[in-house]
Formats: structure tokens, sequence, C-alpha cells
């Protein structure tokens, strides 16, 4: 049989968990269609990957491009990443289905929760659809460099229902309940990957205000997981901070709601964000718990998790650092970054923005969550996990590079020190601040978290959080620092990339892909294990209206393939662009 594409000489990471082997992969139509020792070439293109592993496409469960992926086709950063497959509509927030009249509320619910420029979202989103299969098939006409999959969001579908009502919390009606599961249903049957709704107390609009789906009640929310039962299609997925309180009692009573909602959906996956907060440190360990005795009575139930810290870059370009409340240096916040730094260089202002306290930042009319002035209030305190990353980001580092230790140990004020620190590379340089997931200092946590049999690797919010973190470059760090760079414990390379592609597929309910095998579809990445290597973050302006976010540049992919077409070549996008909507059953 003739190929269209040979990949030579690799190492296959199949997929499967099993060993690494050698072998040549070759590729026709889009598929795989042979795998062992393939002679000559007969025309087809060859993939050199001789002292490179070769993997499966990586499937990304939590990804925020609902509104970027109407304008732009390359979708990055994933696609640097090794993904090939991104699930949308994650949390609740997204932009179908939405009546002409309620766009702006959409934007400004997706604005504040996940931290996309509203402006770019306003001049960018194309908005060719008002239903959900519509907004599907406006998608499926733009060709984009990696496949996508897109689930329902619960607070578009309440607001296409409820208008008003929704925004100020009402509680949904029988009949508005009916209208949300004939509108989910006509969804799913056009294939929407599944149904996601968001119940954080952090969450909020650009406005301040809460999400439209945060209270939903027990009813609203097991009659639209019942849709997904109906129809044995689709995944549904929550995220929930439990009230923020440390409080047994309302724990267990929000636990109590999921459950239900979970085992609503039958026998459709469901997954529930997982993650370690210092208020409440052992908080992860008993949602564990509670998620393994809902597994146990035959639910379907999964976490999603992170294979770092889940945290924030601070810089004078970035949506947050320690001094924009100071009244000094918000006079001179509007001004370019060049001119910004050489105003700060000054020992006087300087002096002046260290002594002032800080306005308040949280508060009616913001999106700003009152954390934030929480932390700025204790900004001593505060300094003890902040970090500088360097150009080989290093996300790991125990306490005693913070730069709290770093001022202690000078005699100096850690502000002070952080001060210095942001106007490093011409005010370029980034700080990091890890919130969840760091509470003792290490990663142990972390990987146990990624070893429980029932979590899948997620959070990666691609798309979202712009102004802060570039997260996105999980796959990448699961890889190099996991299964390579960790001094301790690690993850078996083969482990590593059965979670990324396998196990998020199977998830999905995805079997055309997630594995290197005759018959799958020809998602490929070629990667010089070797010299693969994360970049430091790094704002650049390229959304529309003049939008900035963080991208984060990675050294190693030698090639990665969706359909078997080449996207990427040695980390350059190639101009192909094979993907397309992904519909489920």
């Amino acid at each position: 049989m003739g190929f269209d594409t040979i990949i030579r000489g690799g190492t296959l990471v199949d997929g499967s968990g099993g060993a690494p082997y050698n072998a040549d992969i070759g590729i026709r139509d889009g598929l795989i269609t042979e795998i062992g020792s393939i002679g000559g070439s007969n025309g087809a293109r060859i993939v050199d990957a001789t002292g490179a592993i070769v993997t499966p496409g990586f499937v990304d469960l939590h990804t925020h491009y609902d509104g970027q992926v109407s304008w732009d086709s390359d979708l990055m950063p994933s696609v640097q990443h090794g993904v090939t497959t991104a699930v949308m509509g994650s949390c609740g927030v997204g932009f179908a289905p939405v009546h002409p009249e309620d766009r702006q509320k959409l934007i400004d619910l997706m604005e504040g929760v996940e931290d996309i420029p509203g402006a770019a979202l306003a001049e960018g989103i194309q908005w060719n659809w008002t239903s959900f299969p519509e907004y599907m098939d406006a998608l499926d006409r733009m060709p984009h460099t990696i496949d996508i999959a897109a689930q329902v969001p619960h607070d578009a579908l309440r607001v296409f229902v409820m208008g008003q009502r929704a925004l100020e919390q009402e509680e949904a009606t029988a009949e508005d309940i009916v209208k949300m599961q004939s509108l989910l249903r006509e969804a799913m049957q056009a294939g929407a990957a599944g149904f996601t709704t968001g119940r954080s107390d952090v969450h909020r609009s650009n406005s301040g205000a809460w999400t439209p789906a945060s209270e939903a009640t027990r009813a609203e929310l097991n009659a639209l997981a019942s849709v997904l039962a109906d129809l044995k299609s689709g995944v549904v997925q929550a995220v929930s901070d439990f009230d923020m309180e440390r409080d047994q009692n309302r724990f267990d009573a929000e636990f109590d709601i999921l459950e239900e909602f979970a085992r609503s959906a039958g026998s459709q996956p469901f997954s529930l964000s997982l993650n370690q907060r210092d208020f409440w440190p052992d908080l992860w360990q008993r949602i564990m718990q509670r998620g393994e005795k809902a597994a146990k009575k035959g639910i379907a139930f999964r976490f999603q998790v992170a294979p770092r810290a889940i945290g924030v870059n601070l810089g004078l370009q970035c949506t947050f650092h320690p001094f924009m409340g100071k009244p000094s240096y918000k006079a001179i916040s509007q001004l370019p970054l060049t001119e910004r730094v050489k105003r700060m260089q000054d020992p006087q202002l300087k002096e002046k923005i260290l002594a002032e306290t800080s306005d308040r930042l949280a508060g009616d009319g913001t999106a700003v969550p009152p954390l934030a002035d929480k932390l700025l209030a204790a900004i001593d305190k505060v300094a003890f996990k902040l970090f500088e990353l360097g150009e080989s980001p290093d996300y790991e580092q125990p306490m005693s590079r913070s730069l709290g230790a770093q001022a202690m140990a000078a005699s100096r004020q850690p502000l002070d020190l952080v001060y210095d620190a942001l106007l490093k590379d011409q005010g370029r340089a980034l700080l990091y601040f890890p919130i969840y997931n760091y509470t003792e200092f290490s990663y142990n946590n972390v990987l146990t978290m990624m070893q429980h049999p029932l979590s899948l690797p997620g959070l990666s919010d691609g798309g979202a959080h712009v102004g802060t973190v570039c997260d996105a470059s999980f796959p990448t760090y699961l890889l190099a620092y996991w299964t390579r760079d960790r001094s301790t414990e690690r993850i078996p390379l083969e482990r590593a990339v059965q979670m990324l592609s396998s196990d998020t597929a199977t998830h999905m309910g995805y079997k055309d892909r997630g594995r290197l095998a005759a018959g799958f579809k020809a998602d490929v990445n070629v990667i010089d294990y070797s010299n693969l290597k994360l970049k430091a973050p790094r704002m650049v302006k390229d959304l529309p209206a003049g939008g900035q976010r963080l991208l984060q540049d990675v050294e190693g992919y030698v090639a990665t393939m969706v359909s078997g077409q080449l996207i990427l070549e040695q980390g350059r996008l190639t101009g192909q662009r094979p993907g397309r909507v992904v519909r489920s059953a």
C-alpha cells in the first residue's frame, strides 16, 4: 500500500502505556495505516524522527478558545505544545446559544471569569450564529490548525432562556428548565461535546456580578444532566470552590449537589476541578475521598488536575502586579512600558510608591476578586511565595529562593526587592505566584493528584487568563519536567503520554484518536525529547483591538500532524489547517 507520509526512525510512545519501541508509521488519507519497518517511499513525504519520540497528538480537556476560535485559525499557544484536539466551553462560560442583544453580557462574563480582554472579544468574535448548532456549523466552516470540540456552557444557556433574570441569580422556573433542556438536547444531537457549569464564588463578570449559573438549584442541574443520560452522549464538567469557607457541613452540602448532578448524567463521564488551596490545605483530599465514594456507587466520577501550581505571572505588562493599586503608580500606569520603567527607576518615585497604601482593587463594578486586596495587604508574607522565573522557568522552587527569603537574607523589605525585580529586562520580567497546589512548597501533593486512578490531566485554560498565565504549556511541562527533569519522584514517560492522549480521548468518548495504531486518526507529535525545553512566558500584542496575551515558546517539537497533515515543523506553523469541529455521537 502506498502512503502519503512516512514517519521514519522514531521511538514510538504509542499512548497505550506500554514500553516505547522503535518503528515507522505509514499514513494515508489522514489515518495511520501501518506501523512497523517500512521500506522505500514511493513518493511519500518522509518525516525523519531519528533520535526523537513519536506520540499521539494530545487532547486538552479544558480550554477557553470559545471566542478566539471564531477569528483565529492558528489557536496558539496550544498548537505549540502538542495539542491536536482542544475541548472548549469549560466552567460554564461561552458564547452560544446567544440572542444578539445578549452578546455583550457574555463578553462581560468571559472577560471577568477568564481574563480575556473584552475589547478583543467584541472586535474579534464573528457572531454568525444564534443557536448552539449554528455556532458549531460556523466554526466548522473556518479551518483551524487543530480539532476543536465545543461543550454547552450553562451560563450562556441560562441567559438565552432567562435573560436578565439569569444575571440577577433568579431561580429557574419549571418552564425555564424545560426550555433549557430542549436547547441542550438540540445541541447534543448536533454533536456538542457535553455540558459544563461553574459554581465558583471567585468567578465574576467584568462588572463584579456573580456568574448566572453559580447558584443553580439541584432541580435545574439534575434536569440538564439527565439530557445527556437520555441521549447517552457527551461529558459533564463542573468547577466549584465549595463556598470558599472552611466548613465541613457546607462542603458536604455542596458535594452532595455535585454528586447528584453527576449521577443524573447516567453513565456519561463527569469531571470536577481539583487543586490544593492554602486556606483549607486538606480540602483536596476530602474531595478525592468523596469522589472515590461516588465512583464506588457507579458514578463515572473523575478529577481534572494540573501538573503544576495554579498560579499567576505578575509583571508591569500583566493584569496584576503588587503596585497597581499604589496612587503614584496609577498616575503613570497608562504610559508606554519604556517610559514607565524610566520613571520607576527614579529613587524618589520608588520611595514614594513603596511608602503608599494601595487603593482597593476589588469591589462592586470590578471583576477583581477580594483575594487580590488581601494579598496586597499581606505582601510581606506573600513575597515568600513570589519567585523569579528566568529564561528557563523553574516552577518548583524552594521557599529559600523566594523574593521574601532573599529580602530577609539581605536585610531588605520584601516589597523593595519585588520592585527591583519587576524592573528587570526593561520591565518585561515576570514573577511567579503559585496560588494553588503549592502550600508545602513542593509538588508532592500534585504528584498524588496526578497518580490517582480517577484523575485526568486538565485545567490548562488554553486561551484564558491571557494577562496572567500561559498554562496551555501544561502538556510540555508534564513531559519535560515530570518524566525527565524532576530530581525526585517522576512519572514514567509512557504513562505521561498515555495521560495526555489515550486517557483524555477515552474520557471524551473519542475512539478515533489518542493512540498510535492502525486505523486511528493520524494526529501525531514527533518530539526531540532530550532537548524539549520551555521558555519563559512573553507578552505579545496580537489580539483584536490591540489586546495582549502571554505566550510561552518551546523547543523540541520536530513535527505535529493533524489528520495526516503537517501543521507544525521545527516549532513553526506550516500554514496547513486541517482542524475541524469534533462532533460527539
